[in-house]
């Protein structure tokens, strides 16, 4: 079997919607809508192992600690598992006060039956019915009319009243979904919601939930907008109606899907933490809620801690996230290539000097450190960074910021090393590699012991110090104009080392009285080439004497 020449023989397009006049395009998010976790109910369905009792609690205690305050729980007619995982929430009073848990069940009496008894002695709950409505499914699946697929939610709702006037000590809410309805007449959708509402008689301050499921994605996200946009138009009494959204991903824009039909009107939104799901999975609760996050919307959920998020849904799955899964992915903040380093790399140094907290910085939608991440992996190293890269290593793991000349001088070296190696760089790397570069830490040519530095009485400047010189001690003495000069004419006159400065920097490495400081200076040597010599030491002015020397170690090496 191989791909259609004319997928068109086989495959047909959706309809679009006539709603000339749709509302929704110029409308925005501006605020949180309610949520619906279904990580425990049509998340756990898809795993290959569902959860048993000890990971579903786990999640379950996870859900409340990130806010949530829906939470479907479970299938209770599905089998003893979940019936004795809800009744025991219930039982041992495990659900707090500001909490809805909900259930699913099929519009059959006796699963029906069995969901309310699994909530006995719940203080509110959430009795979700659901049977499909669109035409593949009456004529495919069941073989039934519109009027005979009606009365399935009909006698489903009358069920839902008697069963809650039977358990009356609970505040019981309502919710049947036209399953399908991505691919039903809206217009039939309306008319099976209506009726439905007929039946358990709603109002403004006890609503019904309709669920407008997206069960198979089946076409562009705009076309789920005008979906819900017109069920909105069309549902009687819509003050005593709330509309929640259950995309799936099928075609990979289940999350747009949520959003375009929050700005057609959706009160609510259902879906799993990462998007766990049938097939390609639910709507990514998370994304969603930090996509408004980034826009400056509160989205009344908790991920500060995005890492331990992850690992205890990655726990109780079983799936691993995908590395460059939206916010949470171990990749998602991190760049390799060296233009997107550079412009990060100038973003920091900006904000540094921002009056404010808005967030303005390239390549990064959100800020790491809001969801508990550090700034260590926004730049990482291999053969395609550039300058900007290592240098935002050596600033975070080492403190030093290189001056911008000296980063292109040390990129050939780190890049002789990506290319040899064939992999990323990591911290340690490009930090020996530095060390080596530039003469730190190893036994070399010029060795500072000690020096002192006076005022001559014509204003110059003396250094006496003594120096090793391959392992033997020699003192030398030279003038000049400042210290460094006065090194400069000590290593002329004493070892006829000739150097010319041409810059110098320095910096403090890091904050308080006790930090080491780093000193950078560009030389000319000998032979006209560039040379750079760096130094670090507790005294600033101790680190220039040491960077003089690093370059004269580097003309010696030659």
């Amino acid at each position: 079997m191989t791909m259609l020449k004319n997928p068109g023989v086989k495959y047909r397009p959706f309809p679009p919607i006539n709603l000339p006049d749709r509302q929704w395009p110029s409308r925005q998010i501006t605020k949180a809508p309610r949520w619906l976790s279904t990580d425990l109910r049509d998340g756990n369905q898809a795993l290959i192992d569902p959860m048993g009792a000890e990971k579903k609690m786990r999640f379950f205690e996870l859900l409340l600690k990130v806010g949530c305050k829906e939470i479907e729980v479970g299938f209770p007619a599905s089998g003893a598992t979940d019936f004795d995982f809800i009744s025991g929430l219930v039982k041992n009073d495990k659900i707090p006060e500001d909490v809805v848990v909900q259930v699913l069940t099929q519009s059959r009496r006796d699963l029906i039956e069995t969901s309310f008894a699994s909530l006995e002695g719940a203080k509110s709950a959430i009795v979700h019915l659901y049977n499909a409505v669109s035409p593949v499914w009456r004529k495919v699946v069941f073989g039934m009319t519109k009027e005979q697929i009606k009365e399935i939610a009909i006698e489903g709702a009358k069920v839902l009243r008697d069963q809650a006037a039977k358990y009356h000590g609970t505040d019981w809410i309502f919710e049947y979904s036209p399953e399908t309805f991505s691919t039903a007449e809206v217009e039939y959708s309306v008319e099976v919601c209506a009726a439905v509402m007929d039946v358990l008689q709603p109002t403004p301050d006890h609503p019904i939930l309709f669920n407008l499921p997206a069960t198979v994605e089946c076409a562009t996200p705009n076309v789920y907008a005008d979906q819900v946009e017109l069920f909105g138009r069309l549902i009687p009494n819509r003050d005593s109606v709330v509309i929640s959204l259950h995309t799936h991903n099928d075609r990979g824009t289940g999350i747009a899907a949520a959003e375009l039909g929050l700005m057609a009107g959706g009160d609510r939104v259902e879906g799993c933490l990462f998007g766990n799901g049938e097939r390609t999975g639910n709507c990514d609760i998370v994304t969603v809620a930090l996509n408004m996050y980034t826009q400056g919307i509160d989205p009344e959920l908790d991920f500060s801690n995005i890492d331990e998020i992850a690992q205890t849904v990655e726990y109780c799955n079983q799936l691993p996230i995908h590395p460059r899964h939206p916010y949470v992915g171990e990749l998602v903040y991190t760049s390799f290539s060296g233009s997107h380093q550079d412009a990060i790399k100038k973003g920091f140094a900006a904000r540094e000097a921002q009056n404010d907290e808005v967030w303005e910085m390239p390549y990064l939608p959100i800020d790491p450190a809001d969801l508990g991440r550090d700034y260590e992996a926004v730049i990482r190293v291999n053969s395609q960074s550039g300058k900007g890269g290592f240098a935002w290593v050596l600033e975070q793991d080492q403190g030093l910021k290189l001056p911008k000349k000296m980063q292109a001088h040390f990129s050939k070296h780190v890049q002789e090393l990506a290319d040899e190696v064939g992999r990323e760089l990591f911290a340690e790397d490009i930090w020996n590699v530095f060390q080596k570069t530039y003469k730190l830490n190893t036994p070399q040519h010029f060795q500072l012991v000690d020096y002192d530095e006076t005022r001559a009485p014509d204003g110059t400047r003396i250094f006496a110090g003594k120096i090793e010189l391959d392992g033997k001690e020699q003192s030398v003495s030279g003038r000049g104009n400042g210290l460094i000069s006065s090194v400069v004419s000590t290593l002329r006159e004493s070892f006829g080392v000739n150097l010319e400065v041409k810059d110098y920097t320095e910096h403090a490495m890091t904050a308080g009285s006790d930090a080491n400081a780093a000193a950078y200076v560009e030389c000319v040597g000998p032979d006209g080439k560039t040379i750079w010599g760096v130094g670090i030491d507790a005294d600033v002015a101790t680190a220039s004497v040491r960077a003089v020397l690093s370059a004269a170690n580097a003309v010696a090496q030659a």
